[in-house]
């Protein structure tokens, strides 16, 4: 119990520190020059321009993060219809692999007895002279 008061009080009191100065990110039109001076005339107008622009760039991103969301999909629609092909052409090459061992068996078979006619013929001309 003390082990865990003490972790959560050194805990709470980093992250005070790390949060202290009220920003927990640097935004990305972050100003090196305006940072850490007291709020001036200028500066709030260009607060107004700046969280426009942020709008502006979230929904572009959002918009371009959809876009790559669409995409990834086609491709995955792409990539099962490609696999679904393969296994097809797949199964084809097999059936006829099998096929073509067969009729080689086949015609093996065939010269084999085509030879051993031959061969009993020529015993039977040999045993007539």
């Amino acid at each position: 119990m003390k082990k865990l008061v003490l972790t959560l009080g050194i805990v709470f009191a980093v992250s005070g520190a790390a949060f202290a100065d009220g920003n927990a990110f640097t935004p990305l039109n972050f100003n090196d020059t305006s940072y850490g001076t007291t709020t001036s005339t200028p500066a709030a107008s260009n607060t107004s321009n700046t969280t426009e622009l942020d709008a502006i760039g979230n929904g572009n991103i959002q918009n371009a993060i959809q876009q790559l969301d669409n995409a990834q999909v086609d491709i995955r629609n792409e990539l099962l219809n490609s696999k679904t092909k393969y296994a097809d052409i797949d199964a084809q090459y097999k059936l006829i692999k099998t096929e073509r061992a067969a009729l080689k068996k086949q015609v093996r078979s065939i010269e084999r007895r085509i030879r051993d006619i031959d061969k009993a013929k020529e015993k039977i001309r040999k045993n007539m002279v």
